[in-house]
């Protein structure tokens, strides 16, 4: 009887490893392993282009398999005698995600025989002790089943062809898996309520310290660090408790200048799916390395995420290579305040990600903007601040008629947003908008959070509905 299959979506929020059994997938570059990972988790989550090395971090993502709850871990092209330090840090990131996991998913690509690697990567399986499935990937119809047959002499046991890309007997392929799942032995972890966790969006220019930040944060090489560009390209979520409070951190890719990158390839992709975990975060966290130079660019990527009303916290990375050069901070600290000026209420604080000088402040920051970010003030308080405001600055006339403001609340919360009733909401301009958001802040504070002021018509009895 085939077991119930259930709907799988993409999870707001990223496994807790270890709460559930863990699935690594494992195999050469470019046989298929980001596809696999999207097609078992239901999601496009993996970045998957049609050449090798494109992911290099191990990205986690929960789902079910015929109703078990499990975790897979896609993970980097695992070259068993690597070369270069992109190999072997891809490499080393395999074999740690490798020594975590309850169950391996060995891809090969069926339209290649095996290769050397391929059999030392299945020496590795067997003196790992880990139980393993052979995937024969790309296996499109049963026209190719007879070429892929000789990836049997590998003699890994269970075994299976599929069609990642097609979907072709992948219910096979999940019969393995949930046959070969260990039964669980303790409770799950309860479910992690998303409005409890501070969602952090890890943002800035190739090389300035994004993925050291989080493995010093998280205290494990959990990514790919590096010291060139680009190697960041999934984005990547980490969970981490602190103090009794929880956190997502996102690192993402570098975001360069358009003109810099191609115009096709996995790095336009890594910069978009980068933006688009802006909006979902809380907070942006914008790392500057001051060792360099300060540049516009960094002020695009700020711009970015107030655009999308994002809580922003700004770290100055490398702040140790510049701390005893009283020119060189100087230099740093002037630039910042020059580029960044346009969000005067962001927060600073000067980090160092390898020696881990100032994380805990930064962490502070961190909470301090995202309890603004869902801070909420009562009515009365609000319309009490705007009787004084109208005293104190009255808005702009129109064509000679008094603009009046008649009643003020604040409507929601992440960003703070409030809406204010008149009779000519055109009239206000933009700088009588900045002023009423800078009073709102000197009465409530909401530091290190943008604040959104709405100014809409007045509805009287008999209007029509909009």
């Amino acid at each position: 009887m085939r077991r119930k299959r259930t709907n799988k979506k993409e999870n707001l929020l990223p496994p807790i490893v270890g709460s559930r059994p863990l699935i690594a997938i494992l195999g050469r570059p470019n046989v298929g392993k980001s596809t696999l990972f999207n097609r078992l988790v239901g999601a496009k989550l993996a970045i998957v282009e049609d050449r090798p090395g494109v992911t290099r971090d191990r990205l986690y993502a929960d789902t079910d398999i015929w109703g078990k709850p499990v975790t897979i871990a896609d993970m980097g092209g695992f070259e068993a005698n690597p070369e270069g330090d992109v190999e072997v840090g891809i490499s080393k990131q395999c074999l740690t995600g490798l020594g975590q996991a309850d169950l391996v998913l060995f891809v090969v690509d069926g339209r290649i025989p095996p290769t050397n690697g391929d059999h030392d990567t299945v020496s590795l399986l067997r003196r790992s002790g880990r139980p393993a499935i052979l995937v024969i990937n790309k296996v499109d119809g049963e026209g190719y089943e007879p070429d892929a047959t000789e990836l049997f002499s590998l003699g890994l046991d269970p075994s299976v062809m599929v069609s990642s890309l097609h979907g072709r007997r992948f219910s096979d392929l999940e019969d393995l898996i949930y046959a070969a799942l260990p039964e669980a032995t303790e409770p799950l972890e309860p479910e992690v309520n998303d409005e409890d966790v501070c969602r952090v969006a890890v943002i800035g220019r190739p090389n300035a310290g994004k993925s050291s930040l989080v493995n010093r944060i998280i205290g494990e090489e959990r990514l790919l660090t590096l010291d060139q560009p680009g190697t960041t390209r999934d984005p990547v979520d980490t969970y981490f408790e602190s103090k009794g409070k929880k956190y997502v951190l996102v690192d993402t890719a570098g975001l360069r200048r358009k003109r810099s990158i191609p115009g096709a390839g996995p790095e336009k992709l890594a910069v978009s799916a980068a933006i688009q975990s802006m909006d979902r975060c809380h907070v942006c966290v914008l790392m500057i390395d001051t060792a360099g130079e300060v540049a516009e660019q960094d002020a695009k990527i700020l711009g970015l995420a107030t655009e999308r009303n994002r809580a922003v916290v700004i770290a100055l990375n490398k702040w140790d290579l510049v701390d005893k050069d009283n020119d060189a901070k100087k230099r740093a600290t002037q630039r910042v305040e020059d580029i960044l000026s346009f969000v005067p209420w962001a927060k600073v604080v000067k980090i160092s990600a390898v020696t881990g000088s100032g994380i805990d402040r930064l962490i502070q920051r961190v909470d301090e903007a995202f309890g603004e970010f869902g801070k909420r003030v009562g009515t009365s308080a609000v319309n009490k601040l705007f009787e004084d405001l109208i005293d104190h600055h009255p808005p702009p006339m129109r064509k000679g008629k008094i603009t009046k403001l008649y009643y003020a609340t604040q409507v929601s919360t992440r960003p703070p947003t409030f809406v204010v009733q008149a009779n000519f909401p055109e009239a206000i301009h933009f700088s009588y908008e900045r002023y009423v958001q800078n009073r709102i802040r000197e009465a409530f504070g909401f530091d290190g959070t943008p604040v959104r002021v709405i100014f809409r018509k007045r509805k009287r009895r008999g209007d029509p509905a909009s």
